[in-house]
């Protein structure tokens, strides 16, 4: 029996729910209408149950310099029934909304969920809190990508997931309300190496493994799979403690389904086990990411109706709903901006994302992974759609909205590399290319998909790549125009290519415009990987070479920021002469600069520049001056550099990898 989003389940004092995994809360979106309203969730998954769990909610009073006060404030709590979106024989998974009023001060709130025990037998006691800012606050981001570790890494040089330690360390200083993941939150290689995929990626003819099936028996060998990988990554600490405490806002890119996954040629991209994967992938993506339910069905060759998309999702299989609950009708959360059609390889339309964070912050979170094949990120259509709601969202908000962050999972302002891409095109590679086939030579240099040289489709997932070239100067001059016509700065997030950079879009400097005022200053925050191992520092290095002022047109230029003034802890990470790329797992925080009230204190002023530069490889406006490890904002925790109305921007970069506290240098600049 199929039900909607009112379904009640009687629940009794004595239950017991056994978790699996979770919680992990979501924020969905901010409201400033007549009150001003904080939406987000939380989802657990349990052992399948018959009652319905409770979620118990409590504001216990303001937040004051990170230290926890309940002072004489009313508390103010409530019950959540949890909402039963996906279950089978082995797992339920629940969801609790939440919709909490904002006060005029930054609040922390807690909440548990009774009846939980773990898979010991013991009761699960804990309770978790997190903050929501006050009514004229905007909320304060850390981004991160790139959680995990890819195929073949040396586990001992490259210990866990350590950068949570500093993430909570720093959460503890000053709260995080949101953290913003990039994609890749969590790697699903080793489907390919120790999964279900090993034996059809050991075929070792082209031809037959594009024409392989994906039967119902494959695709319940991948969602085990996937599903176990989810629950393994998302239980270890100390990432399961920051996902029940900070709210996420996810975008999801390659590894989430596995490395390269739309990026490589278009023949091989179609056939049957990457159109299953891709499924797969979507439905615990849609899970576990944004507490969301699934597609009854996902794609298999033995089951016609789920080869082709039906009003935009996988046709129904009977057999893939035997024995098994999926929540029908579900309201759709009002900050998606969906797709109008199927992605090429993925019977599922893309979702993207906006919401307000916090006062005069907007967000969008582009999916750029749905609609990806070699040759485009996105369907026009879908960045029409994305635009008209940013155009109709700012005007609504009648000037309170200042700052825009846009979510691009891969880098749009970055060196080139199309010499590379060039070297590897090229005839010369034909010859090494047939004997790679016939008799494994340089094996290590071709991929085991499609053939084709292994770094092309991590070059070929690039804006910068030839390819994407129309298209990103299509978005960038779009985001400019955004900035132009509203008054307001632009500051994109990317991650994916494992090191730290800052890219900037901004005017000519003939055209004799000051930073401050130039509406094609667009920052690219590049933070990657949290956790993920860092590429060879000559590859950082040869990137820092390859660091030219490039031209979008001719009237905007672009290049990476020195920004690196000394190595992390004075270990050596790349050259010392290289200021611009810092090969070493890192994570962003963004936090929004505010003038003091009208009180009689005098407001600090940043340095001033004494002239416009020359070009981007000096600072662009006052922000930058001073950029590195003694800016105001390095510490991750303060705003006070005197910007205001922009952001202070921190990088935390790891010092030694076997530091399992995540020892960090931090690095500031304003935007």
């Amino acid at each position: 029996m199929q039900n909607g989003e009112t379904e009640q389940v009687t629940r009794g004092a004595n239950d017991r729910f056994g978790l699996i995994s979770g919680p992990l809360l979501n924020l969905k979106n901010m409201h400033y209408d007549s009150a001003t309203v904080w939406h987000g969730s939380v989802l657990i998954v349990t052992k399948p149950i018959q009652e319905q769990p409770q979620l118990r909610l409590r504001q216990v009073g303001p937040v004051s310099d990170g230290v926890q006060t309940e002072g004489n404030v009313e508390q103010k709590g409530q019950t959540i029934e949890g909402l039963k979106l996906y279950e089978d024989p082995e797992k339920a998974f629940w969801r609790f909304s939440l919709a909490v009023p904002v006060e005029t001060f930054e609040a922390r709130w807690t909440y548990d969920i009774p009846g939980l025990y773990n898979e010991s037998g013991d009761q699960v006691k804990k309770s978790w809190n997190f903050v929501i800012p006050a009514e004229e606050q905007s909320m304060r981001i850390m981004f991160h990508s790139c959680n995990g570790f890819s195929v073949g890494t040396d586990m001992n040089a490259w210990v866990g997931p350590n950068l949570w330690n500093d993430v909570m360390r720093v959460h503890g200083k000053k709260p995080f309300h949101v953290m913003v993941g990039g994609g890749d939150q969590i790697y699903n290689d080793s489907i390919r190496v120790d999964g279900p995929l090993k034996a059809w990626t050991a075929i070792h003819n082209p031809h037959k493994r594009r024409t392989h099936d994906f039967d119902n028996q494959m695709r319940a060998a991948c969602d085990d799979y996937y599903y176990a990988n989810y629950v393994r990554w998302y239980n270890i600490e100390p990432f399961r403690t920051a996902n029940g405490q900070i709210p996420q806002v996810n975008i999801w890119d390659d590894h989430d389904i596995i490395d390269g996954f739309g990026s490589y040629t278009d023949h091989f991209m179609k056939c049957a086990v990457f159109r299953g994967i891709g499924g797969v992938a979507f439905k615990y993506y849609c899970l576990f990411q944004h507490h969301m339910a699934p597609p009854k069905s996902t794609f298999t060759t033995d089951s016609s109706q789920t080869m082709h998309a039906v009003n935009g999702t996988s046709g129904v299989d009977p057999r893939q709903v035997e024995n098994t609950y999926v929540l029908e009708n579900q309201t759709e959360d009002d900050s998606w901006i969906i797709g109008k059609r199927p992605g090429p390889y993925v019977e599922e339309r893309s979702r993207n994302l906006y919401m307000r964070f916090g006062k005069r912050i907007a967000f969008m979170g582009l999916d750029a992974r749905t609609e990806r094949t070699r040759h485009q990120v996105n369907y026009d259509d879908t960045y029409d759609l994305i635009f008209d709601r940013l155009q109709r969202e700012i005007v609504a908000a009648d000037g309170d909205i200042k700052h825009l962050v846009v979510l691009l999972g891969v880098p749009v302002a970055y060196p080139r590399l199309a010499w590379l891409e060039n070297i590897l095109t090229s005839p010369i590679i034909a010859p090494i290319r047939l004997l790679n086939k016939r008799f494994g030579v340089a094996g290590g240099l071709f991929n085991e998909f499609d053939g084709q040289v292994d770094l092309l489709d991590d070059l070929d997932d690039h804006y910068t790549a030839r390819q994407h070239k129309r298209e990103r100067k299509m978005l960038v001059h779009r985001l400019q125009e955004l900035a132009r016509s509203h008054s307001m700065r632009v500051t994109i997030l990317s991650g994916d290519v494992h090191l730290a950079a800052i890219g900037r879009f901004y005017s000519n400097p003939k055209l004799n415009l000051a930073g401050e005022n130039d509406h094609r200053f667009i920052v690219n925050i590049v933070s990657s990987a949290i956790t993920n191992k860092p590429p060879p520092k000559a590859v950082a290095n040869l990137l820092a070479r390859r660091n030219k002022i490039h031209r979008l047109d001719h009237d905007c230029d672009e290049t990476l920021m020195p920004f690196f003034d000394k190595q992390p802890g004075g270990q050596e990470k790349s050259a010392t002469w290289n200021k611009v790329t810092m090969p070493s797992r890192n994570y962003a925080t963004l936090t929004e600069v505010v003038a003091p009230a009208s009180n009689g204190e005098t407001p600090l002023e940043t340095d001033a520049l004494d002239q416009l530069p020359k070009d981007g490889h000096a600072p662009l406006h006052k922000g930058e001056v001073g950029a590195g490890t003694t800016h105001r904002a390095a510490d991750g925790v303060s705003s006070d550099s005197g910007m205001y109305g922009g952001l202070d921007v921190a990088v935390r970069v790891e010092i030694d990898p076997h530091d399992r506290s995540a020892a960090t240098e931090g690095y500031g600049f304003s935007s």
